[in-house]
């Protein structure tokens, strides 16, 4: 994926440094797919239409800075869309940005069409 949203980004450089406390992120993490990709500080556009609803991601535990998905997501009853990247939210009540990046390539959907982003395709990393 891209990178970390930039309100996230602070908050971990807060915590570590220890100028603030780490502001908690409700689970489970939420993927959305976009038609139009977000930057560090503002969201992408959001696929609407069709059966479409974000999807519950879980990731395995991090090594060598690197974490990656541990399920498959799946997107059923899609509209017709062109899908050009993530993003990743926390459940909170007002759901939280946590990462957003662009796909190797888009993908286009047709009215009905499931989309599948496969276990260990997100990757996230710290360099």
């Amino acid at each position: 994926m891209g990178a970390l949203d930039q309100t996230r980004a602070n908050n971990v450089l807060d915590a570590v440094l220890a100028t603030a406390s780490f502001t908690a992120i409700t689970a489970p993490v939420k993927c959305r797919l976009m038609t139009t990709n977000g930057t560090s500080t503002a969201a992408g556009t959001e696929v609407i239409g069709g059966s479409y609803t974000s999807q519950t991601v879980t990731f395995s535990a991090a090594s060598a800075g690197t974490s990656a998905s541990n399920i498959a997501a799946t997107f059923t009853g899609m509209p017709a869309a062109t899908i050009v990247g993530v993003e990743l939210y926390d459940s909170s009540g007002t759901p939280k940005r946590l990462f957003w990046g662009a796909l190797a390539a888009s993908k286009t959907t047709n009215p009905g069409d499931t989309l599948t982003i496969a276990s260990g395709a997100l990757s996230l990393a710290f360099t």
